[in-house]
């Protein structure tokens, strides 16, 4: 295990104490303590994994998420102590894998952490390199996906998502379903975080194509429509 944490609190001795915890389990940590400082971090470090807080000085967690997710596919858990909807709703919107909130126990964290750091959740049938459906065109080794051509950025839970779905087109999938195959048995979320991702990437298909492939399935879940 070599994977790369970087995390980021402005609150030092929630800082050091995630940091530690994680170095015992192997991970190699970096820390930051404002936004500006994690941003520059992502560009240094190249971490695999981000633990970040919403509140920041100088920029806010949501806005160091979204700008991270602009141009990279790195899983982001949030740290917020609201307790408020829709700030956990506005971090997922803004392509944050997963979160937390404070207070919360560090064993949970843990468990999350090696959840999104697994190597891929979907089992893919196809010996195929290449998936298709219509103009989507999607390269495993690659882990690129194409509409019309175009490349769409996915993070790494919308890629799976994504992928799950166009292994097996018609299939209705739950979304507790979705949840386990994606995220993983531990997996402590709740199905908000199935939805606001399945928005994300259909507002991704929809920039370059009319039709709509993701199929709500009301009162069950989702499926990929074959075109």
């Amino acid at each position: 295990m070599n994977e790369k944490i970087l995390v980021v609190d402005d609150e030092r001795s929630i800082n050091d104490l995630i940091r530690l915890d994680l170095e015992f389990e192997g991970y190699v940590v970096e820390s930051a303590f404002d936004g500006q400082e994690a941003l520059d971090k992502v560009e240094s470090f190249h971490p695999d994994l981000i633990v970040l807080d919403v509140m920041l000085p100088k920029i806010n967690g949501f806005d160091v998420c979204k700008r991270v997710n602009a141009d990279k596919s790195i899983p982001i858990i949030l740290l917020t102590a609201k307790t408020d909807v829709i700030d956990r709703v506005l971090g997922l919107e803004l392509g944050a894998d997963d979160y937390l909130t404070k207070p919360f126990d560090n064993r949970e964290l843990l468990a999350r952490v090696k959840a999104l750091l697994r190597r891929s959740q979907v089992v893919i049938k196809e010996e195929r390199d290449v998936l298709e459906n219509n103009e989507i065109v999607v390269t495993l080794s690659e882990r690129k996906v194409l509409i019309k051509g175009d490349e769409i950025h996915l993070t790494p839970k919308e890629y799976e998502l994504l992928l799950l779905l166009i292994s097996s087109p018609e299939q209705v999938f739950s979304r507790e379903v979705l949840l386990e195959k994606v995220w993983g048995y531990d997996y402590f979320g709740d199905t908000r975080t199935v939805d606001m991702h399945i928005q994300r990437i259909r507002k991704k298909i929809a920039d370059h194509s009319d039709h709509e492939y993701i199929q709500t399935i009301f009162g069950v879940g989702y499926k990929m429509r074959k075109f």
